[in-house]
């Protein structure tokens, strides 16, 4: 099965592994893929890295220095609620381990050492239903947003406007770049612009920069 392992590209990894050197090397291959990558020794740096960016799947070693990295992904989901994909790596077979990761609903276990194919795979494969996902949901939204207009002729701005939301559906863009991208009068956008702040669709929140409410979708 080929792998379109540009994926990657949209998401940010944090790994945890003692082994300094796996650590850096494992790093390095991952980098050439994922968004961004943050390589820790412990669960104590981890939680400093969750509190402060957005991570889409953790990759963490189960035998940590003086510490276990399944007590680490249950604290994180039993206490603090914090639900992030995760594939569990060990040297070890031991079934005690198998039992602990099944237990506790880990995405992947990997063993030691690590086939980085493997691994790239796996990540896809986890992480490839969040993207359908989202393009489920802008399809969904272009319907909604269609419905919510008169004009079925905007339907090309619409999907514009959508393909170009960033991950906090902020749309940063002006009527000359839309007209440039696509044959459209300004008067038609304007109308359009309009229709759905009126909607509270499309708000308005600083110059050239638009908020994409998809809760005024639902309402509709």
């Amino acid at each position: 099965m080929n792998r379109n392992l540009n994926i990657l590209n949209q998401f940010n990894i944090l790994y945890i592994e003692d082994d300094k050197s796996l650590l850096k090397h494992t790093k390095d291959i991952l980098d050439d893929f994922a968004k961004e990558v943050y390589a820790v020794n412990t669960s104590k740096e981890a939680f400093e890295i969750i509190n402060c960016y957005t991570i889409d799947i953790i990759i963490c070693d189960i035998l940590l220095e003086n510490e276990n990295g399944i007590d680490f992904l249950k604290d994180l989901k039993e206490n603090k609620k914090i639900f992030i994909p995760s594939i569990l790596a060990t040297a070890h077979t031991d079934t005690k381990y198998l039992l602990e990761a099944i237990k506790l609903k880990i995405d992947h276990y990997i063993v030691k050492p690590i086939n980085v194919k493997e691994l790239l795979n796996t990540l896809h494969d986890i992480l490839l239903p969040q993207i359908q996902e989202k393009e489920l949901r802008k399809n969904i939204n272009v319907i909604k947003t269609i419905s919510a207009i008169t004009d079925s002729k905007q339907v090309e701005i619409i999907k514009y406007m959508i393909s170009n939301l960033d991950e906090k559906n902020q749309l940063f863009t002006s009527y000359l770049e839309i007209m440039q991208k696509i044959s459209v009068s300004k008067p038609t956008l304007i109308k359009l612009f309009k229709d759905l702040a009126s909607k509270k669709i499309l708000n308005k929140i600083a110059h050239k920069t638009y908020f994409f409410d998809e809760d005024a979708l639902n309402s509709l």
